[in-house]
């Protein structure tokens, strides 16, 4: 999160994967530091970097871009300089709209481990200094209703609420983020960088010849309180009795995967997609009206456990699906956290010892936005390993996995595994959270799994809903599936493992895809 506040505003809106923690950082002014004397807050200074001055603007200035063109600040006579460019880009930011009940889900959220490290974050890049220590959420939440009173809620007008005289924004510590995420994601582009992308076969990226039907139906979880619901995508007639089960991300639903279960389906394959109710949509906006805390640690066990209760009601026969489907070979897809649940079922067993050596660590240059996420299952990750031998093979799209997993998690896999990355992800960036690990997996031993990077895809444009036909990845996803399935027993992951992808086809259009074996990837 450390970046929010060099992003433009159109990437904090489509963030739609952590939008508490979005607000969090955007409602302490992407990082202020607030010295708290009685009075208003009156301007902004912007700390540059290795200098000993900073530019000055007014609260009043941000209002609209008439009064920066018009002011007296140091920023008003740079946005001059500029004809009004560095206004206007400011203006919007301190202008948006924040899109939630706040004061409630930060009275919610208090002390819950994602909001601590969201904190921690914001702390460290622009040290909150001058707070008194006994400030604390109820004293935010105060300042919120009062900003809240006075009409939307915006970054301006809850600064404006704000007892000080003077924020600042750290624009050194905010350089170390903008870089460090570049170096995050400068090892995929040389990886990738004079390398030729999979072509494309209309045999794997065009629909296949069967109708597909969807239903929603119910299906009993002895672990949670309720039955899960379930989307089933299958074809309405001539199924070839093949399971695949798609686990979706945080605060996401079965909705976002859903033209990767049709175009499966329309191949033959029956899909399944529980909705996993401790961090869905629906648990989200629960969150957000401040009826729950954020998800707990628990929900790293839970999840699994939704896709093995999936996969026994579907042995069972029970929610009207056929007896005739194999659940003794199952393939498991997933995105973000979805597809850290598909490591878990693959074998890849968590633990606590490096969340514990490095979440505090905020200057690390590996640290990520995805940290957030992992460092919220510190006292949780030793009970969360949940292999499902049933699980043959999976897709792991742009899992959370550097510091969940140890560096031989690799060698005691049950089913073997595609990781993808997308070259622009910047919530998972593709190093540390997935070039090395495949690089660390590589030197314990070749054992068929692979990666493939995705140029120029980020962290929400390789899901697919069900007008986009199953996105950039239809036909790899396609291709993995019928290579697990076509592979029978030889398709574990074993030294000398047949490959799973054919030489070519499985490629894409618009997102070039190039897949590498972790011996390819170099040393770490």
């Amino acid at each position: 999160m450390e970046v929010l506040g060099c992003l433009p505003v159109s990437a904090l809106r489509s963030a739609s994967a952590a939008p508490l923690l979005l607000t969090i950082s955007g409602l302490l002014g992407a990082a202020l530091v607030l010295p708290v004397p009685a009075r208003a807050l009156e301007q902004v200074e912007l700390r540059l970097p290795f200098l000993e001055f900073s530019f000055s603007v007014k609260l009043e200035e941000l209002s609209n871009p008439a009064s920066l063109l018009s002011g007296t600040s140091d920023l008003a006579e740079l946005n001059q300089a500029t004809s009004g460019a560095v206004g206007r880009q400011l203006i919007a930011l301190f202008n948006a709209p924040l899109p939630l009940q706040v004061p409630a889900v930060v009275n919610e959220a208090e002390g819950s481990p994602m909001l601590n490290q969201a904190l921690l974050l914001v702390s460290a890049l622009g040290g909150i200094d001058g707070l008194p220590a006994q400030f604390n959420g109820n004293d935010l939440s105060r300042v919120l209703d009062k900003a809240a009173a006075q009409g939307p809620l915006t970054m301006l007008s809850v600064m404006r609420t704000l007892p000080g005289s003077t924020a600042s924004v750290d624009l050194g510590r905010a350089l170390f983020a903008v870089r460090r995420l570049a170096s995050q994601q400068q090892p995929a582009d040389r990886l990738l960088a004079g390398r030729t992308p999979a072509s494309v076969s209309p045999a794997l990226s065009q629909p296949g010849p069967l109708t597909v039907e969807r239903k929603l139906i119910t299906l009993p979880a002895p672990h949670r309180p309720k039955p899960l619901q379930v989307v089933q995508i299958s074809p309405s007639q001539g199924a070839n009795g093949r399971l695949v089960v798609i686990s979706h991300g945080l605060w996401d639903a079965p909705e976002s995967f859903e033209g990767w279960a049709s175009h499966l389906a329309s191949h033959g394959y029956t899909v399944l997609l529980p909705y996993h109710p401790g961090s869905d949509q629906g648990q989200q906006q629960a969150m957000l009206s401040g009826k729950v805390p954020p998800p707990g640690g628990e929900e790293l066990r839970l999840r699994p456990l939704d896709v093995s209760a999936v996969i026994d009601g579907a042995a069972a026969g029970l929610g009207g699906l056929s007896t005739r489907l194999n659940t003794d070979f199952v393939v498991a897809l997933g995105q973000s956290w979805g597809a850290t649940t598909v490591l878990q079922l693959a074998g890849a067993k968590p633990n606590d010892l490096r969340l514990k050596e490095r979440c505090d660590e905020v200057l690390n240059p590996e640290r990520n936005l995805s940290w957030v996420l992992q460092c919220s299952f510190i006292g949780t990750a030793n009970q969360a390993a949940l292999a499902d031998p049933r699980v043959k093979a999976g897709v792991a799209v742009s899992p959370p996995m550097s510091l969940l997993f140890d560096t031989g998690a690799s060698q005691r896999m049950n089913a073997r595994v595609l990781l993808v990355s997308g070259s622009r992800d910047w919530v998972v960036p593709p190093d540390p959270e997935a070039i090395r690990p495949m690089q660390l997996a590589a030197a314990r031993g070749e054992r068929g799994h692979r990666l493939v990077l995705a140029q120029g895809g980020d962290h929400f444009n390789l899901r697919s809903t069900l007008p986009e036909g199953g996105g950039s990845l239809r036909g790899l996803l396609l291709a993995w599936t019928n290579g697990a399935f076509a592979a029978g027993d030889a398709v574990l992951p074993a030294p000398g493992a047949p490959d799973l992808l054919p030489a070519n086809g499985w490629g894409d259009v618009t997102v070039p895809l190039v897949e590498f074996s972790p011996a390819q990837l170099g040393t770490p």
